[in-house]
């Protein structure tokens, strides 16, 4: 089971769901509490578009809100029968597959999704992030000569994502458009996955240090790391590396192939990843 880290266009389809799908809309209202007072918005108030309420084009909204998405409907699909034996999460989307894995209380998980976006809005303004068309080994060739770019994602075999400063952004695109590599810019304005967020390493790690996690009841394979992880280090030193280093999400699937894994479900109703 897979949850992806962007995916703002879809969440509407929790609309329909909250009034067809008893299972997924009780999901949402227990989200909605956890919330609490973390956030001073609803979230049912977000799902409607309700007078009011925030834009899903804050990351401090939209991340919390593809949480529940994804939390709901992986409850909704375990109502009828579809359970997974491991979860992959790609990015912020390894909040919920630790959530799913009952590594994380929904507390806990909510806490962690809701601050991390939260400090993501100190870096919004100053970076970006580009989508390449190429395998990473030829990208980061690529990225010699730019100290404020990182390979933020690998998301396939010929898929990769780059963070940084603006300028640093702008001056690569226009070397990819000049030697005809296909490149295109991700509609965010903060660079995750960059050097830029090493300046929240102490103010995370100051939020998230009453977080707990426990062993996971399905297999948590960490985009982290590159392979299966025992989920109670899952702590806030780990929340910052999810934010800060490269997503491996191209070599954990390889892996998952590898070892013999062949079913797929991403928790979106079109393949993102």
């Amino acid at each position: 089971l897979v949850f992806p880290g962007q995916g703002a266009q879809w969440v509407g389809m929790g609309v329909e769901l909250l009034d067809t799908a008893p299972v997924f809309a009780a999901k949402i209202a227990e989200c909605d509490a956890a919330f609490g007072e973390l956030v001073d918005w609803s979230l049912l108030d977000v799902l409607r578009g309700g007078e009011g309420a925030p834009s899903l084009d804050r990351v401090d909204v939209v991340q919390p809100v593809l949480f529940a998405v994804m939390v709901s409907l992986a409850e909704l699909w375990r109502s009828v029968g579809v359970k997974p034996d491991v979860v992959v999460g790609h990015s912020q989307g390894e909040i919920a597959a630790a959530y799913v894995a009952g590594a994380l209380s929904l507390e806990d998980a909510a806490r962690v999704v809701i601050l991390r976006s939260k400090a993501l809005t100190g870096l919004a303004g100053r970076g970006g992030m580009v989508s390449v068309s190429r395998p990473v080994a030829e990208v980061s060739e690529r990225l010699a000569g730019f100290p404020d770019l990182a390979v933020a994602a690998v998301n396939g075999p010929a898929l990769t994502v780059v963070s940084g400063a603006v300028a640093a952004l702008e001056e690569f695109l226009a070397g990819c458009e000049r030697d005809g590599v296909r490149a295109r810019r991700i509609a965010v304005d903060y660079a995750s996955h960059s050097p830029q967020v090493e300046e929240l390493e102490e103010s995370l790690a100051e939020a998230l240090a009453g977080v707990t996690a426990g062993p996971s009841q399905v297999a948590f394979w960490s985009t982290v790391t590159g392979g299966l992880l025992d989920t109670a280090g899952l702590d806030a030193g780990y929340w910052f590396r999810n934010l800060r280093e490269t997503v491996q999400f191209e070599p954990v699937v390889r892996a998952l192939v590898a070892d013999g894994y062949s079913v797929f479900v991403e928790a979106s109703p079109h393949p993102l990843l």
